[in-house]
């Protein structure tokens, strides 16, 4: 979570002010003093680190820091607003703007006792009493009316309302991390950070190259590369601990909240060890003779559920006499290597996927026995993202990326 949050009182006056031109006019909008009204817009001037208006005897107008800082702030009220106001839905009290009664003191508790599992937990990570962390949370439950804790077997645990208000939270502080970017960046101190979740086909070569060809642009860019599981990467975008993954798309598209662009089709082939008896008889592997020699050998395949384990399951539904009677599940490339290196192990793969492995010749591809299968590689992102400036670059360079490399599959057998 970011340092130096700015409270969200402050950030509503700082709204109110930007939208009409004038201290006065947000201040009787608040409900609070013009004192009050300047502080708060001198404490978000504080943690963003730039003066935000321009002062006139007509009124204040934003500085460009001011704009970013604007556009960032209404997203982030908007977060709230939707997220809260979806676990209120029906209520009387959603006539008001749910974040009015809360603070992101509250908010952080939560989220780290969601995170955390527990109070005690939630109270080390945040250097806290495990009192203080109770008071807030349940502060906040009386705020919202809303149940957020719940009697389990193992004691008191976080409802799904709680899980969806701590996500909706953290997309909110997002938000603030990156009006900072974005402003330091006016002064030429991009400091930002981009996290890509890189699926197996994707770390061989695609994003690694994007990477490379990104940095001489954004030197000072953080880009954090992470792997796993599908399922653990989709709930990091989701709460914003990932930016976008990168990979095999899915059908249908895990939900309203996500977008997934396609960038190109990946040709499937089969991956063999060099000497590989089949790679000795590559002209019976294109006929039904072929599949069926195919499964006399053990197979590695991806985890069920997965685009690759879909082709695979694909490849031996038109014959099942023909299935292998050995398999053994993969997910990990460097594991896969290993075995595909030491055994006559067969694998579905592609020359994205296996490229490095290709041009050293430790291992051969084989047609696909189906003939020509693909399957659709790309970005996926929360619908509504708002990527900063160098960000933006980042996309730029990895669909650029993407369309050379569509090419290096034009060296199939």
């Amino acid at each position: 979570m970011p340092e130096a949050v700015p409270s969200l009182s402050h950030i509503q006056a700082y709204c109110e002010v930007a939208r009409r031109g004038s201290v006065s006019a947000a201040a009787r909008a608040v409900h609070r003093s013009q004192p009050a009204v300047t502080q708060a817009v001198a404490a978000l001037e504080r943690a963003l680190g730039a003066p935000l208006f321009l002062r006139s005897s007509v009124g204040v107008t934003p500085t460009a820091a001011g704009a970013i800082a604007l556009a960032r702030c209404l997203r982030l009220l908007q977060q709230l607003d939707e997220g809260i106001g979806a676990l209120r839905r029906g209520r009387v009290r959603d006539r008001a703007a749910p974040w009015r009664s809360i603070s992101f003191t509250q908010l952080q508790a939560l989220i780290a006792v969601v995170q955390a599992g527990g109070f005690s937990a939630a109270a080390r990570v945040l250097g806290q009493a495990r009192a203080t962390v109770h008071r807030a949370t349940r502060s906040l439950e009386r705020a919202l009316d809303v149940p957020l804790f719940e009697q389990t077997s193992f004691g008191v645990g976080t409802t799904r309302a709680a899980a969806e208000l701590a996500r909706c939270a953290l997309l909110a502080l997002h938000e603030i991390e990156q009006a900072r970017v974005e402003v330091a960046a006016l002064g030429g101190g991009d400091r930002g950070r981009t996290v890509i979740g890189a699926m197996p086909l994707a770390r061989s070569v695609l994003v690694p190259r994007t990477v490379l060809a990104f940095m001489p642009q954004h030197p000072h860019h953080t880009v954090c590369i992470l792997d796993g599981p599908y399922d653990r990467m989709l709930a990091d975008l989701r709460t914003g601990a990932a930016d976008l993954l990168v990979g095999a798309l899915r059908v249908p598209v895990p939900g309203e909240d996500i977008v997934q662009e396609h960038l190109f089709d990946d040709a499937l082939a089969v991956a063999v060890r060099r000497g590989h008896p089949l790679a000795r008889r590559r002209h019976a592997t294109s006929s039904g003779a072929g599949l069926s020699r195919m499964g006399r050998y053990p197979w590695i395949v991806a985890r069920p559920g997965t685009p690759l384990r879909g082709q695979f399951d694909a490849l031996f539904d038109t014959d099942r006499s023909a299935a292998p009677a050995s398999t053994i599940e993969c997910n990990s490339m460097v594991a896969a290597r290993g075995m595909l290196l030491a055994s006559d192990c067969l694998m579905l793969a592609s020359a994205n996927q296996v490229h490095h492995e290709l041009s050293t010749g430790e291992l051969k591809l084989l047609p696909h026995p189906l003939g020509r299968r693909v399957r659709a590689i790309g970005l996926t992102t929360r619908r509504g993202w708002q990527p900063t400036a160098a960000q933006q670059c980042l996309l730029e360079t990895l669909r650029a990326q993407a369309r050379a490399t569509t090419g290096v599959a034009g060296g199939l057998p």
